[in-house]
């Protein structure tokens, strides 16, 4: 059967602002498992190979949903480029938590969608984030990470550390950009505001959901050994690693082949199997 596409759905946040999701699924009389697809740190929901991902589990009786967090430097008019540096600077964890529980709210009250069966996938950074929501909304019973995060606390030590809180600003080349993205002091403020909230470690060991942690032996990103000591705080979860896989499980941006990247390709089915399974 054919995949629908749903495309640029405009989500609305009172917290932050407006920001875009999409859901691929196949219209089907039952109603289907949510999985919600969270990027990281500098992604988006049309980076790389994700529309290939988002079909792979559209074709697997899923309803997938991807989506940008609203200030990820992307806008609704301009969903593909940082064009909203300014945004992207004035982010911080409690901001995606919130855009996370929106769209949750929104998707799971789709016609099409059990509501009784909900999955986070968190990749990088979005594994920390969608670690914290699987323990605080109880909706969520399932979650997996791809090549996440073991921790939130992931800012410049000592003298950069300084020299951001005197200067108020510090700033991260994208390597594929070539942009100056700045960092607010703001962001860390939040983050100590809430340093318990933020705890991922203590949210691993406290989230009932059914647990897979998926990462490559090659991630340059984000170590290996994250997704080993993520698997120690919850004994009951899955580890899976994929051997020689990179932080993005060989996916680029363009990704122009028709077919998803064999290490990504790995991850997804081994995701479809696990929930396939669990839910």
């Amino acid at each position: 059967m054919e995949v629908t596409k749903k495309q640029n759905i405009i989500i609305s946040n009172p917290e932050t602002r407006d920001f875009l999701a999409d859901a691929y699924y196949i219209d089907v009389d039952q109603k289907l498992p949510l999985v919600i697809f969270v990027h990281g740190y500098k992604g988006y929901k049309d980076w790389g190979a994700w529309d290939l991902m988002a079909e792979k589990f559209a074709e697997a009786g899923f309803f997938f949903v991807k989506f940008n967090f609203s200030h990820n430097g992307t806008t609704v008019e301009d969903p593909n480029n940082f064009a909203d540096l300014e945004a992207f600077g004035n982010n911080n964890y409690s901001k995606e938590l919130s855009d996370l529980g929106v769209v949750i709210d929104y998707f799971s009250k789709n016609d099409h969608v059990d509501e009784h069966k909900i999955t986070l996938i968190g990749h990088s950074r979005g594994g920390g984030i969608s670690i914290i929501k699987t323990y605080e909304d109880e909706r969520i019973n399932g979650l997996i990470t791809l090549a996440s995060v073991d921790s939130l606390d992931r800012f410049p030590k000592n003298e950069a550390f300084e020299e951001w809180k005197k200067s108020g600003v510090y700033f991260v080349t994208n390597g594929r950009t070539k942009q100056e993205m700045p960092h607010y002091y703001q962001f860390y403020e939040d983050y100590e505001m809430h340093v318990h909230r933020f705890d991922v470690e203590r949210a691993t060991e406290m989230a009932k959901a059914h647990f897979l942690i998926i990462h490559g032996t090659n991630d340059e990103s984000v170590n290996v050994k994250n997704a080993e000591h993520l698997h120690i705080l919850h004994p009951n979860s899955e580890l899976y690693l994929i051997e020689n896989a990179d932080h993005t499980f060989g996916a680029r941006e363009p990704w122009e082949n028709p077919f998803l990247p064999d290490h990504l390709n790995i991850a997804v089915e081994k995701c479809i199997k696990f929930i396939s399974i669990k839910m």
